[in-house]
C-alpha cells in the first residue's frame, strides 16, 4: 500500500494508538479514514479498520462483510492478499453468532487462498487461526486428549513433532498426512506413558478415518 495515501495513514495512526491503548482515538481515527475514502480500494482498507472497534457481534459482521464487497469491486491484485484475513475475520463474526454453517464456509474460503496472505509471520498466523476454526468441527478427540497430556507433562520433544502439522492442519489431504506422519513417528518412538500410547494410537485411527471422508 502507499504509504502517502491519506486513508492508510490515517489507519497506521490509528494502530499507533491502538497499539498504546488509545481505543477512543483509534476508533475515530478509522473512521475518518472511511470519511476520506474516495474509492472502493480506500473503503476496503478503511472498513477493516472500523471493523476492528466495534461493540457488538453484528457491527463485526457488518463492517468486514463491506470490507469484503469493496474488495470485490476493486478485483485485482491490489486486494488479493486481504481475502484471507478477510474470510477468517467473517469466519469468526459468524461464529460468535452462531451461524455455524457460514463460518465454516468462510474458514474454507480463508484456507482456499491462505497462500495469498504475505509471507511469513502474518501468514502463518491466519494458517493457524483458519485451521483452529475448521478444527473447531472435525477436531479429533483423542490427539485433543493426548496434546492436553502432552502439555501438562511438558513433553516437549513429543510436542515438537506433532504441533507444527497439527496447528497448520487445514484439513486436505496433504495436511492429513503430514499430520498422520507425526503422529506414527511418535507411536514408533514409544517414549510416551502406557496410558498416553494407547490414546495415542486412537488418534491414528481417528486422524487416519477422516483422511477417508
Amino acid at each position: 500500500m502507499d504509504p502517502n495515501n491519506p486513508v492508510v495513514q490515517l489507519c497506521g495512526q490509528g494502530m499507533q494508538a491502538e497499539a498504546q491503548g488509545r481505543a477512543d482515538e483509534a476508533r475515530e481515527l478509522f473512521h475518518q479514514a472511511w470519511a476520506a475514502a474516495t474509492d472502493d480500494f480506500e473503503a476496503c482498507v478503511a472498513a477493516h479498520y472500523v471493523a476492528r472497534h466495534q461493540d457488538t457481534p453484528e457491527g463485526v459482521l457488518h463492517w468486514n462483510t463491506v470490507c469484503l464487497e469493496r474488495a470485490d469491486r476493486v478485483g485485482d491484485e491490489r486486494v488479493a492478499g486481504f481475502y484471507p484475513s478477510m474470510h477468517l475475520n467473517l469466519a469468526r463474526a459468524n461464529e460468535e453468532l452462531g451461524n455455524a454453517d457460514k463460518a465454516r464456509e468462510h474458514y474454507q474460503r480463508a484456507a482456499d487462498c491462505g497462500g495469498d496472505a504475505l509471507s511469513g509471520p502474518y501468514r502463518d498466523g491466519i494458517r493457524y487461526a483458519v485451521a483452529k476454526g475448521l478444527r473447531s468441527t472435525s477436531e479429533s478427540e483423542a490427539l485433543k486428549e493426548l496434546l492436553a497430556k502432552l502439555c501438562a507433562r511438558a513433553d516437549l520433544t513429543a510436542l515438537g513433532l506433532l504441533l507444527p502439522s497439527y496447528l497448520g492442519d487445514l484439513g486436505g489431504a496433504q495436511d492429513r498426512v503430514a499430520l498422520l506422519t507425526a503422529l506414527q513417528m511418535v507411536h514408533a518412538g514409544r517414549s510416551l506413558p502406557e496410558d498416553e500410547q494407547v490414546i495415542l494410537g486412537r488418534a491414528i485411527t481417528e486422524v487416519t478415518a477422516s483422511a477417508k471422508d
